[in-house]
């Protein structure tokens, strides 16, 4: 688990807090049940307006990929597709049908799959390369509705200001409640606000490079499984597979 998204968050809100605290403002104060009801509710019903039924019923789903998605690490395919192409260079290309059963990995597995079928190279290629471009939509689908989400929610925070400002105006003759409905009214502008950039812009951008790292990998596979097909030098294969993976990763695997 990457918990790089849960520990930003949690960092965006202790700062803000804190700097409450400092000026000497009480953190309960923000915390009014109507404005956060229409913020948060309000921005998920429009965004679910702008799309589709299906893509708002997978939310959840993807706030927790987004928050607790796993390590991606091109490394450990590079160690499975060296000690594959070095089997195959040995025993032959159907010497791997019990090992791609084997591999976790189910998009590698297709590839291997696809290659101890006999099909050919260019076919492989087509075939993957037409899985990752599909997942490359999907993925950004899911990321868009956090998007919106984001674009959104500033725009309904002022809605809420704006009843509320309705609500002060009707009680213009009891100016002793006056600073409590005016502060009141600006909380759903703080919500609108701090929701889209403390969490929903965040997340749409989590999605983003979850999806760019796993599409990276399944690039990785796939240049693997076509170079196991050709027969080539495992040594080969592990230094061109090593140069597809930015350095950082590399360095990550050594630790």
């Amino acid at each position: 688990m990457d918990p790089a998204s849960l520990a930003g968050m949690g960092l965006a809100l202790i700062a803000i807090v804190v700097s409450m605290l400092m000026e000497g403002g009480d953190p309960m104060s923000i915390i009014l049940l109507p404005p956060i009801i229409l913020v948060f509710v309000g921005t998920f019903g429009v965004a679910m307006a702008s799309g589709m039924m299906k893509d708002a019923i997978g939310i959840v789903g993807l706030m927790k990929r987004a928050m607790l998605s796993p390590k991606i690490e091109g490394g450990a395919v590079i160690d499975v597709v060296v000690k594959l192409a070095d089997r195959a260079r040995r025993e032959g290309l159907l010497a791997l049908e019990d090992e791609a059963k084997k591999v976790d990995d189910p998009f590698l597995r297709k590839g291997l799959e696809l290659a101890i079928d006999g099909t050919d190279s260019e076919e492989v290629r087509d075939i993957l390369e037409s899985e990752i471009d599909t997942k490359r939509k999907h993925d950004k689908v899911g990321a868009k509705i956090f998007t919106d989400m984001g674009g959104f929610a500033p725009t309904i925070g002022i809605i809420g200001t704006v009843l509320g400002l309705v609500h002060v105006l009707e009680n213009l003759a009891d100016p002793s409640e006056l600073g409590h409905l005016i502060a009141g009214a600006f909380v759903a502008t703080l919500f609108g606000v701090m929701t889209a950039n403390v969490f929903w812009l965040p997340m749409a951008n989590r999605l983003k490079r979850i999806s760019e790292l796993e599409c990276e990998q399944m690039m990785l596979a796939l240049e693997g499984v076509l170079a196991i097909q050709a027969g080539a030098n495992p040594r080969l294969v592990a230094r061109k597979l090593r140069s597809l993976v930015p350095a950082s990763g590399e360095q990550d695997k050594a630790a």
